[in-house]
């Protein structure tokens, strides 16, 4: 009887031990997730999960295309570089040989919000020969071709539309040959290539093809210089 007793009240202590561990702030602190305070929440600055989008166009020499895309309001960054090749990490000297298949591009990213996929396609189209096959002036050759390399469909379809309607329009003397192309890899250029206007404005070559190009968008696009 005396063991019976014993664990009787065994029994009871255990159970009474267990229902304090329960009611106990200790207990409940570390068995109930907290809850964040809204108040104590950390700002989140909404520019932060600002949704950005990517551009790629090929209208001849990327010094020209950077140049102008550069000074757009909206636009993050312009990059040079190459794409819709057949090798990986390809070089200027290759590129220019014209047997890799890639074309100098320009990678812009930009602020929808800002400056929209439509407005950066009326200065593409207005600031190089989109109806000359792989030759801008005398940059003659494959890697020159005029093609918008489209990120999403909506960018595909945005694209054809306009480029149906600048050929039906008749604007130009011949048709609108650019390509609209899926996106593939693209492979940032050589250093020297990126800001090459900004940094080179006195060469020869910047004075007499790039700084008329920059000059033409200028007067065309006042309202979207930054």
């Amino acid at each position: 009887m005396k063991i019976i007793r014993l664990f009787s009240v065994l029994f009871a202590s255990i159970l009474l031990l267990s229902c304090w561990e329960l009611q106990s702030p200790f207990y409940q602190t570390m068995s109930t997730p907290k809850q964040p305070d809204p108040e104590s929440a950390p700002f989140m600055n909404p520019d932060s999960t600002q949704k950005h989008d990517t551009a790629t166009f090929g209208a001849g020499c990327f010094w020209c295309v950077e140049a102008i895309f550069q000074q757009i309001k909206g636009v993050d960054t312009a990059i040079s570089g190459y794409m819709g090749g057949r090798i990986a990490q390809p070089t200027y000297k290759e590129v220019c040989s014209g047997l890799t298949g890639h074309v100098e591009v320009v990678q812009i990213v930009f602020d929808p919000s800002i400056v929209s996929f439509e407005q950066l396609l009326e200065v593409f189209w207005k600031t190089h020969d989109p109806t000359s096959p792989n030759r801008q002036g005398a940059d003659e050759g494959t890697q020159y071709r005029s093609v918008v390399f489209y990120h999403s469909n909506e960018q595909k379809e945005t694209a054809e539309k306009i480029k149906a309607a600048l050929n039906a329009s008749k604007i130009y003397d011949a048709q609108v040959i650019t390509g609209v192309e899926a996106a593939s890899v693209f492979y940032q250029a050589e250093d020297y290539h990126q800001n090459y206007f900004r940094e080179n404005g006195e060469q020869p070559y910047c004075r007499a093809v790039v700084q008329p190009k920059v000059e033409k968008f200028e007067k065309l696009f006042k309202g979207l210089i930054r």
